[in-house]
């Protein structure tokens, strides 16, 4: 058998909401390719940036708005987004009654959980501001990361929650929470979430055998059985029962997050700096092409 080359793939964040990627990792794409695969999560001690600038990592799960900062501050972007993985935000909001009628006005006075980190906060409160509702009209709570927000919830804080799939879908199966919204349907397509690496690496030869195996496999996990789906996943998410990520994975589906396209179009990008611009982590809207590039 022919050696395979390694190739190290990082993850800003893990969710089954980035599943058309796993996919291409555990579906046997890459290594049609001739490439190995590595997969990893970020730390505060191993982060995206720092792996991709250092070279220990070739790309990575990220979002075209960590851009945001180094383009404020003036400095060129050295790590560019080649290809979307999520074309809409894909965290919902759960509540701990059911409640098939919802609308985001029930917010309205409530303790909500809300993701602080970056993009899933301006997300929220663009998506607040779509519907009508002021930011401080709701008891927002920080509590912390993914798994402080999870376990805060469970453990009794808070009427809302809001969160990633599969967690929330998660926790609905213990009995603790009811799917109530997708944040997604709030705002519609945006350029949520998407692979990075660095300028030199996108015009590489393994960066064009990457992307022949990623567009295979997204476009394989956009019309999977669901079943098949969760299988080729279920290995990332061990503690996940496997109706839920089953579930999880079909809203997904059906929401219209993994488009058949794999470059980020203007329109996505155009719709981020209205999230950005609104919730004043920018002030200015940044061009296109600053951070963002076309598939290999």
């Amino acid at each position: 058998m022919t050696d395979l080359t390694p190739i190290n793939i990082m993850s800003l964040r893990h969710s089954a909401f980035y599943s058309p990627l796993l996919v291409c990792i555990s579906g046997g794409y890459l290594h049609d390719e001739g490439l190995e695969p590595h997969y990893e999560v970020q730390t505060p001690g191993r982060t995206v940036v720092d792996t991709i600038r250092s070279g220990e990592t070739h790309l990575a799960q990220s979002a075209a708005a960590v851009s945001f900062a180094d383009l404020e501050a003036g400095r060129e972007v050295d790590i560019v987004h080649f290809a979307q993985i999520n074309e809409r935000d894909g965290f919902f909001l759960a509540g701990r009654e059911p409640k098939a009628d919802f609308v985001w006005q029930d917010l309205i006075g409530k303790e909500v959980l809300v993701d602080h980190f970056f993009q899933p906060l301006a997300m929220f409160k663009y998506a607040l501001h779509r519907q009508g509702i002021p930011f401080d009209a709701i008891k927002v709570i920080d509590a912390g990361d993914v798994a402080a927000i999870d376990q805060a919830f469970r453990s009794g804080r808070g009427d809302f929650v809001h969160q990633q799939g599969p967690a929330p879908q998660q926790m609905e199966q213990d009995g603790i929470a009811h799917v109530a919204a997708a944040v997604g349907d709030a705002i519609g397509p945006v350029a949520f979430s998407s692979l990075c690496a660095s300028r030199e690496w996108v015009h590489t030869d393994m960066a064009r055998a990457f992307m022949r195996a990623y567009r295979k496999a997204r476009a394989w996990t956009i019309e999977a059985p669901l079943e098949e789906l969760a299988d080729k996943v279920a290995g990332f998410f061990p503690a996940i029962d496997c109706t839920v990520l089953t579930h999880t994975l079909g809203v997904y589906q059906k929401l219209g997050c993994w488009t058949p396209d794999p470059a980020i179009s203007q329109t996505a990008y155009e719709t981020l700096l209205d999230v950005f611009m609104h919730s004043g982590y920018i002030t200015k809207r940044h061009s296109y092409a600053a951070a963002i590039v076309s598939p290999p």
